[in-house]
């Protein structure tokens, strides 16, 4: 076996003495892949504000497993996972590189759970509506790190709590998925409506973002006794789980800082945060 890649690789992410930031990213429709919103222009001005990663790895919504997965190989396909939408959205590719050294590293820092290389899945829309605009030339490696979706949050704020080395080494973590996120209710006549959200929804989004100031991650994990507000808008974890993965690299001397905090039609809100 030839370890001079993984070598090079680890030899390249040299600790730094400042950390990386890591961002919660509330990706809303798939559609903001290719339109020029403001959300979409605030993560553009995103990638060009923070010092550039070495790599990036996404926990998105999308990828729900048994188990926990990263990927391991040289070039992601890029995902469509989504259906009545526009041609155009279908005909998106991002090309970005994988890195397998990096996912071997992953796999090393993640000691409980073990960690499993994947070589199938690619990047999903969760990790490429986003990073597209973040960083549009593709030409840093992207990996993808899988939810255990039959977990509680705490064993995922303990996965993510692992990564913390990464930080010091340049990489980008990412967390992709929505704080408020109830499909089901959407006001789809109100998408156009600026900041239009319900009232728990809203409700919701300020609690959120009050136990986040306040560093109470534990009280996140247990977000039904929050409020009853809560199971309208978490029904199901999925679009939640990225934000708790953020949470736990947060360290003591870390600022917070809300962007694109703003509900869309009734339901869903595209608050993100940024750690560091």
């Amino acid at each position: 076996m030839n370890i001079q890649p993984f070598y090079s690789w680890t030899q390249d992410l040299k600790e730094n003495d400042t950390l990386m930031p890591v961002l919660f990213i509330g990706h809303g429709s798939p559609m903001n892949a290719i339109e020029d919103n403001e959300f979409s222009r605030r993560w553009e001005k995103m990638g060009q504000e923070i010092p550039k990663p070495k790599a990036v790895v996404v926990v998105s919504a999308h990828w729900l497993t048994k188990g926990t997965f990263v990927t391991a190989m040289n070039q992601p396909k890029t995902i469509h996972d989504f259906g009545g939408f526009p041609r155009a959205l279908f005909e998106v590719q991002y090309p970005a590189p994988g890195n397998p050294e990096l996912a071997s590293e992953i796999q090393k820092l993640i000691t409980n759970p073990a960690v499993e290389l994947d070589h199938d899945w690619g990047l999903d829309h969760g990790t490429w509506s986003v990073v597209k605009h973040m960083y549009p030339n593709a030409d840093i490696p992207v990996l993808q790190l899988s939810i255990d979706y039959y977990k509680p949050a705490q064993y995922h704020y303990e996965i993510a709590k692992q990564l913390l080395a990464l930080r010091k080494k340049g990489v980008l973590i990412i967390g992709s998925g929505n704080m408020v996120h109830n499909l089901r209710m959407v006001a789809w006549d109100k998408l156009n409506v600026d900041n239009y959200g319900f009232d728990w929804a809203l409700e919701m989004d300020a609690i959120f973002k009050d136990k986040i100031l306040k560093k109470d991650h534990k009280a996140l994990f247990d977000y039904p006794s929050l409020s009853k507000a809560a199971t309208l808008a978490i029904p199901t974890p999925d679009h939640y789980y990225p934000l708790i993965y953020t949470l736990a690299l947060q360290t003591d001397n870390d600022t917070v800082e809300f962007f694109n905090d703003k509900a869309v039609g009734g339901s869903l809100t595209m608050t993100s945060v940024k750690i560091g």
